[in-house]
């Protein structure tokens, strides 16, 4: 009801109060989102004459004296008690009866709203989105990419508080995040709170070492069995000296998901990454910041793994076929999720306009993500050429039609629009 009030989505025309008075509403007035009555400063005439003060709403009129706005001196200066069901006269503290409006709604506007809540896919509005104006399109994607990059910023600068202003911190917990690829996501961040930069960078000259500090954290070194391969066990012996001196307590085995994965997908080579970006010294921020361009930005993460991890995928499967440590695709993901977010969120929390900017040109050039949530909305009809869009779909996707906050979406608020105006 505040949403069709606010809207002017109602049937003006047949806008009378119970006691026959005609209203002509001038300025719905401000929303109020806190206690008080629902709309601030509203102009309505009433029968010609020109009222100005506050508009409450409630689905019955009776709900006026069950939530005591009768005894509440802040409700006097309503000027419209607006409801769905007349089922009560409403009155000031004072007495004076207050007018009263049942707000008259197309049943067409119901019906579209009614199919959207309850569309049957997850994307409400699929049959409909290829009709709607380009650049309405357009102006909400943008507009959803933005939302998703600034909450994202949000989220690192909290983190950034949470390490006392050490921006490597952050960068080495949102990467160590984001090399999880959705799937070991928490897994890997939590991995990284265990195991704090400060203590790997006491060991930043030693690969073995490092690796043997994340992979034993990770629970994924087994000291209760020997494997046979010789830098395993040097690995394992390793930790468990480590672990002893520093009091170390790694994750749970069953932290890690490997169901499903692909091979170059499993943590321990994402792990032996994450040991090569420390070895010599954590500087990848630093390394970001001083980039320029994607090339550069790219070429940060094209890291050839050596020894062991150069030929194997787990610690006791058989040597494979050599491959990058990332390939050009989950570079590309890695861009989106950590560079693009370290960026924004820096440029943010500095005022550098500059490094706001670098940010979503980076995702504008950039490969849009293959995921099924880009798919249905291609399927809708709505095209996806790049990481700035495929972000924009990520999360109009996931706060608002998997919410069904249809109303609060401009693509939504179109098609209801539309209904609201249709005789």
């Amino acid at each position: 009801m505040q949403y069709i009030w606010q809207h002017r989505l109602y049937k003006s025309a047949d806008m009378v109060t119970n006691d026959g008075r005609r209203v002509r509403v001038l300025d719905p007035g401000l929303l109020n989102r806190d206690a008080g009555p629902d709309f601030f400063n509203a102009k309505v005439e009433i029968d010609g004459q020109l009222w100005v003060g506050n508009v409450e709403m409630h689905v019955r009129a009776s709900d006026w004296r069950r939530h005591h706005h009768d005894r509440d001196t802040a409700y006097d200066s309503v000027i419209l008690h607006v409801v769905d069901k007349d089922d009560a006269p409403v009155y000031r503290t004072g007495g004076e009866r207050i007018p009263q409006l049942v707000l008259q709604v197309s049943p067409l506007f119901l019906q579209q709203l009614n199919s959207l809540m309850n569309a049957p896919t997850s994307l409400p509005c699929s049959a409909t989105l290829s009709q709607l104006p380009l650049l309405k399109v357009t102006e909400w994607l943008e507009r959803m990419a933005m939302e998703r990059l600034q909450n994202k910023a949000e989220r690192t600068l909290e983190l950034l508080d949470s390490f006392a202003g050490s921006w490597e911190d952050v960068c080495y917990v949102t990467l160590s995040r984001n090399l999880g690829f959705g799937v070991n996501n928490d897994a890997f961040e939590r991995l990284a709170r265990r195991t704090p930069l400060r203590l790997l960078r006491k060991h930043s000259d030693s690969l073995l070492q490092l690796e043997a500090f994340l992979l034993g954290q990770a629970g994924l070194l087994d000291s209760s069995r020997a494997t046979g391969d010789p830098y395993v066990d040097r690995l394992t012996a390793e930790y468990a000296f480590l672990a002893n001196k520093f009091s170390l307590q790694p994750l749970e085995r069953d932290n890690w998901k490997l169901f499903r994965l692909r091979p170059q997908n499993f943590p321990y080579r994402r792990i032996a990454m994450l040991a090569h970006f420390i070895l010599g010294g954590f500087r990848l921020m630093e390394d970001i910041l001083e980039a320029d361009g994607e090339k550069q930005l790219r070429a940060l993460f094209q890291v050839t793994l050596t020894g062991f991890w150069a030929t194997h995928y787990t610690l006791d499967g058989k040597p494979a076929r050599p491959t990058p440590a990332l390939g050009n695709a989950s570079i590309d993901i890695v861009l989106i999720n950590t560079v693009a977010t370290l960026l924004y969120a820096h440029g943010s929390a500095t005022a550098n306009e500059r490094e706001c900017d670098r940010a979503i040109k980076l995702l504008e050039s950039l490969r849009p993500e293959k995921n099924r949530i880009i798919a249905e909305f291609e399927t809708a009809g709505i095209a996806c050429d790049n990481a700035f869009t495929s972000q924009a779909m990520i999360e109009l996707k996931r706060n608002y039609c998997e919410a069904r906050k249809c109303i609060y979406c401009k693509f939504g608020h179109h098609l209801l629009s539309q209904a609201a105006t249709t005789n």
